[in-house]
């Protein structure tokens, strides 16, 4: 079995935005990386089917030189191979980004063979577009379906449940097939200290993606106004009891 799994280096969540000067892009330079949740879900399932299956699996971000960082993480994890399609550090829109990761999951097919599966997180942790793994699916010409949270091999057919309101769908899709997951797919384990270490050592191929004339332009980029919170003293000591109680009361908690 063949399997590859498409990851993004995107800032670690909880930490302050800030913008650049002309608020078309997030100033990066005080931000830690990762790879997002979602994706993190699709290698410890591409590392799970070729460990039960046997095979190879490959993993491939677009992002600038740094984001290697990302796909030594999955490469620790037990994923085989690495492809950087390296960029320098400008963001990518949807298209651009499907196109360049199209022309290598294609070489990478024409070299070894097909995949039986292509894994894509549902969105990005960053700019959550939904569309990269539709895009790579439709110019495929394979089955896709959108937002698993379960994935189950069935000789040359996979099994996908999605979670919907009020239950699950389930879908049969003939294999090969791209899959875009969702966290809660499975628990992704942590990397060990040999695997840390092999994945260091291992090469990772890198490739220039030309980047086709953007078709759509970001205007601006907006963070969210703060909600203003303020305390407010109730007192202290014995004086103090009847506002706490009205506080509790209010938020139901009496």
């Amino acid at each position: 079995m063949r399997v590859a799994v498409c990851v993004k280096r995107v800032p670690i969540t909880g930490g302050r935005i800030l913008l650049t000067e002309d608020a078309r892009a997030i100033n990066t330079q005080h931000l830690g990386f990762t790879m997002s949740p979602h994706e993190e879900c699709g290698v410890e399932e591409a590392v799970r089917l070729v460990e039960a299956n046997k095979g190879d699996s490959v993993v491939l971000t677009l992002g600038p030189p740094e984001a290697v960082e990302q796909l030594r993480d999955a490469m620790a994890l037990g994923i085989d191979r690495a492809v950087h399609l390296q960029t320098d550090g400008s963001e990518w829109d949807a298209e651009a980004t499907a196109a360049a990761l199209l022309e290598a999951i294609r070489a990478d097919e024409a070299a070894n063979g097909p995949f039986d599966m292509v894994f894509f997180g549902n969105e990005s942790a960053d700019s959550g577009g939904f569309q990269v793994g539709i895009r790579v699916a439709y110019a495929l010409g394979r089955p896709c379906v959108t937002g698993l949270k379960k994935v189950t091999v069935e000789g040359v057919s996979v099994r996908c449940e999605q979670e919907v309101e009020g239950g699950r769908d389930v879908y049969v899709l003939p294999l090969p097939a791209v899959l875009t997951v969702k966290e809660g797919l499975n628990l992704p384990r942590y990397p060990s200290v040999p695997g840390r270490m092999r994945a260091r050592s291992k090469p990772v191929a890198v490739l220039t993606p030309q980047r086709a004339e953007p078709r759509l332009e970001l205007v601006r980029l907006a963070v969210p106004a703060g909600q203003g919170r303020r305390a407010e003293s109730l007192g202290s000591g014995a004086a103090a009891a009847p506002s706490i109680v009205d506080v509790l009361a209010k938020a139901g908690l009496l």
